[in-house]
C-alpha cells in the first residue's frame, strides 16, 4: 500500500467514524441545535481538518498538506454564501427549526454525491483537455468581479429557482405539515413533502456554488487526493456552521468581497500559468495560502469593525 492509498484509507475511516460521532452525539431527531452544541460541531470538524492536514504533513509532505489546508479554507469560506441561501430556502418554505439538521444532513450527503460526480468530471476533462485550465481562469475572474458588486440576497429567489418549477410541476408534492417526513402517502399515492423539496435545492444550491469553488481548488492542486478530501470535509462542516452563523451573517458584510478577491487572485494565477511556466517561474506553494488567510481574516476584521461602528 503506497503513501496516497493509506492516507485514503485513514480519511474515509475518520469520515465514517467522525459522522457516526457527529450524528450520535451531537444530533438528535426533530431537536433544535443550539449555539452551544453548534460551536461544539464546528470545533469538532475544523480540529478533525486540522488534524488530517498533519497527516497529510507527516505521511506525504509539505506541498500536498499546504495544497490542502488553502483548498479546505477556500471551500470553508465559499460556504457563507451558501449559508445565507440555505436561510432564504428554509424560510420560503416555513420548515420548523427542529427539522433543521436533519434536512441538512441529508442534503449535504447528497450535494457530497454530486460534488464527487463534477470533480471526476473535471479532473478527466483537465487529463484530456489541459487547456480548459484557462477556461476556468477566466470564468474565476468573471465571477470574482461578479460577487465585488453584487450580494446573494438579490440574485435567489427560491420560487424562481429552475429546480423548484420543475419539481413543483412534475412531481407529486403536499403541502401538508411533513412532522419530519419525507414522503407521506395520501389516496393509496406518495407524495414528496416541503422537506423533500428543500433537500433538493440545498444540494443543487451547493453544486451551483461549487461551480466557482472547484475550479479554484484545481488551480491550487490538481492532485485528487487533495481535490476530493478538502471537498468533503469543508461540505460536512457546512452543517454546524450554519447553526453557528445563520443569525450572525449579515454581521460579515464585508466577507464576500474578500471571496472574490480571493477568486480573482486565483483565476488570474490560472491564466498566468503559461508565461510562469515558459520563463520558468514557479510561484511557492504557501502564497496561495497567505493570499486567502489575508483577504478573509481582513475582509472579517473589517465587518466586526464596520458593525460596530454602525452599532456603537
Amino acid at each position: 500500500m503506497d503513501n496516497t492509498q493509506l492516507t485514503y484509507l485513514i480519511f474515509f475511516m475518520v469520515i465514517g467514524g467522525a459522522l457516526v460521532f457527529d450524528l450520535g452525539l451531537f444530533s438528535k431527531k426533530n431537536k433544535k441545535t443550539s449555539i452551544k452544541i453548534a460551536l461544539w460541531q464546528n470545533i469538532f470538524w475544523v480540529g478533525l481538518s486540522l488534524l488530517f492536514f498533519g497527516f497529510i504533513w507527516f505521511e506525504d509532505g509539505a506541498q500536498p498538506a499546504i495544497d490542502f489546508m488553502s483548498a479546505y479554507l477556500m471551500e470553508k469560506s465559499l460556504s457563507m454564501d451558501n449559508i445565507f441561501v440555505f436561510i432564504l430556502i428554509f424560510g420560503f418554505f416555513k420548515i420548523k427549526e427542529e427539522s433543521y439538521s436533519r434536512v441538512l444532513l441529508v442534503g449535504i450527503l447528497m450535494a457530497l454525491v454530486l460534488r464527487a460526480i463534477f470533480i471526476s468530471v473535471g479532473m478527466a476533462l483537465i487529463h484530456r483537455f489541459e487547456w480548459i485550465l484557462y477556461i476556468f481562469g477566466a470564468f474565476l475572474v468573471y465571477t470574482g468581479f461578479q460577487m465585488f458588486h453584487t450580494k446573494a440576497e438579490n440574485e435567489f429567489k427560491p420560487d424562481a429557482n429552475p429546480v423548484y418549477r420543475f419539481m413543483n410541476k412534475y412531481l407529486r408534492i403536499t403541502t401538508a405539515a411533513p412532522n419530519g417526513r419525507f414522503f407521506i402517502r395520501k389516496n393509496n399515492k406518495t407524495y414528496l413533502t416541503t422537506l423533500s423539496l428543500v433537500v433538493v435545492m440545498l444540494a443543487v444550491t451547493d453544486i451551483i456554488f461549487a461551480l466557482d469553488s472547484i475550479p479554484a481548488v484545481f488551480a491550487i492542486s490538481r492532485d485528487p487526493m487533495v481535490v476530493y478530501t478538502s471537498n468533503i470535509f469543508a461540505v460536512l462542516g457546512l452543517r454546524s456552521l450554519f447553526f453557528l452563523l445563520r443569525g450572525a451573517v449579515d454581521k460579515f458584510e464585508y466577507l464576500p468581497k474578500g471571496i472574490a478577491i480571493v477568486l480573482i487572485f486565483i483565476g488570474l494565477k490560472m491564466l498566468a500559468e503559461f508565461f510562469l511556466e515558459k520563463y520558468n517561474i514557479h510561484l511557492p506553494v504557501y502564497v496561495s495560502l497567505l493570499v486567502i488567510l489575508l483577504c478573509l481574516g481582513s475582509s472579517i476584521l473589517y465587518s466586526l469593525y464596520h458593525q460596530k461602528r454602525i452599532t456603537g
